[in-house]
């Protein structure tokens, strides 16, 4: 307990560092509000909950898990979620820790495996009682966290990945990197870096926390800073070779960017994607942050709403739904072919007079062909009628302006190209 004290103490840093990001009181009438008796709760955790006045019909639902010394309050004041959520329409559950230190439980044996017990079990049970009670779209539940809720969100993400769409960990650890056998809380040697493992066994430890799931797996969002001194930096390398192993997917990125100074953003397929910050600590959820973890995560695409006023005598329900109409939009489609393989180019413009915010492509592949790969998109099913949906950072498309995709299949001799496009269920030309 003096080593756990004396982490939790210089942890306080990271709370005072979050609260000077508070974010400004929200424009609306909606307020964060204590949820009791939600469900199953084994570490007696408390659920705080934003839910906007104006939400989409079916919101996603996002966890938004505090770090060491912290509360789900300080999570709702010091981070930008509230406002997003406000205007995007999703809901937001803020958890707080009971025990000594106010950090989640990411080490004991109940903890790492599913319906385990602990904290994990009473999380799922906030997410839950969201779904059902607000009528929450089951495939856009979505979580994240800073430092001990980086922890706790890649916990989830292993123990409940038919559950999570997508994760984002702000100086975490890899799942089961914190497990401890001794009733500690705390595992310095992971901590300080120290516990290294292959792609392969790191993989093995997130798949064993929900033996013989063979289903997807959560894309996830990874967050480091190079100079944290709480978590040391090995660990984000640890993570990366964690969720790749996960995926199925090579260690060495597909893309590698520079999203601003000093910092280096490496993609591997569609399913990962880490950020490494040049010089920063510990204290990461600066302004600006929960923006990108929500994009990554698609909440920044609109959707239909629904907005509830109530008065003594009545309630009124207005909703709607539905993407706004394009107005014109335009693919022009290359292909490179060979022996048994070819790649497809596609640039899909918007020559329409609104925005895109958020788009799905679709086409029929010519028989024999099969999609084996694809890049600044997802692509499903790889043969016959498929669908092309934007990447978290591709998703809007201004008037005038244009994304490029594509990706490569195998084909049995037939390499032509589809005859027709629909870009969120309107025609496209040809070009």
């Amino acid at each position: 307990m003096k080593v756990l004290g004396a982490i939790v103490s210089a942890l306080i840093a990271t709370a005072a560092f979050v609260l000077a990001f508070v974010v400004a009181p929200q424009a609306s009438a909606a307020t964060l509000t204590e949820v009791t008796g939600f469900g199953t709760n084994p570490s007696n955790l408390r659920m705080h909950l934003y839910v906007p006045d104006r939400t989409q019909a079916r919101p996603p639902v996002l966890l938004a898990v505090h770090y060491c010394t912290g509360s789900g309050q300080a999570m709702y004041s010091g981070t930008d979620f509230a406002r997003l959520a406000d205007q995007y329409g999703f809901i937001v559950i803020y958890p707080t820790a009971t025990r000594s230190g106010n950090c989640f439980d990411v080490s004991s044996p109940q903890a790492l495996r599913r319906d385990g017990g602990s904290d994990p079990v009473g999380l799922m049970s906030m997410v839950r009682y969201v779904l059902q009670r607000y009528n929450g779209d089951t495939g856009r539940v979505f979580v994240t966290g800073i430092s001990s809720g980086a922890m706790t969100t890649n916990v989830m993400l292993a123990n409940y990945p038919d559950v999570f769409a997508a994760g984002a960990a702000f100086a975490g650890v890899p799942d089961g990197c914190f497990a401890t056998t001794d009733g500690s809380g705390w595992n310095s040697a992971c901590a300080n870096g120290q516990v290294l493992k292959t792609p392969q066994e790191w993989g093995d430890i997130a798949r064993s926390a929900y033996p013989g799931y063979n289903g997807a797996r959560p894309r996830v969002q990874l967050w480091h800073g190079t100079a944290d001194d709480t978590l040391r930096y090995p660990n984000f390398g640890e993570e990366i070779d964690q969720w790749t192993n996960v995926h199925g997917l090579s260690t060495t990125p597909t893309s590698t960017d520079s999203p601003q100074s000093g910092w280096t953003r490496t993609r591997y397929g569609t399913k990962v994607e880490a950020i490494s910050m040049q010089g920063t600590g510990h204290n990461l959820m600066g302004a600006g942050m929960a923006l990108r973890a929500i994009q990554f995560f698609g909440l920044d695409q609109s959707g239909g709403t629904t907005t509830t006023t109530t008065s003594t005598t009545t309630t009124t329900t207005t909703t709607t739904t539905g993407t706004p109409p394009t107005g014109g939009c335009k693919v022009t489609y290359t292909v490179n072919a060979w022996s048994t393989g070819l790649t497809a180019s596609i640039t899909v413009t918007n020559s329409g007079a609104n925005a895109i915010n958020g788009w799905q492509l679709a086409f029929t592949l010519p028989g024999g062909q099969t999609i084996t790969s694809g890049w600044n998109a997802t692509y499903s099913p790889t043969s016959g009628a498929v669908t092309a949906r934007n990447a978290s950072y591709n998703g809007t498309i201004n008037p005038g302006g244009s994304t490029g995709i594509g990706f490569q299949a195998t084909h049995g001799g037939n390499t032509d190209k589809p005859t027709s496009f629909t870009l969120n269920g309107d025609a496209c030309a040809i070009g």
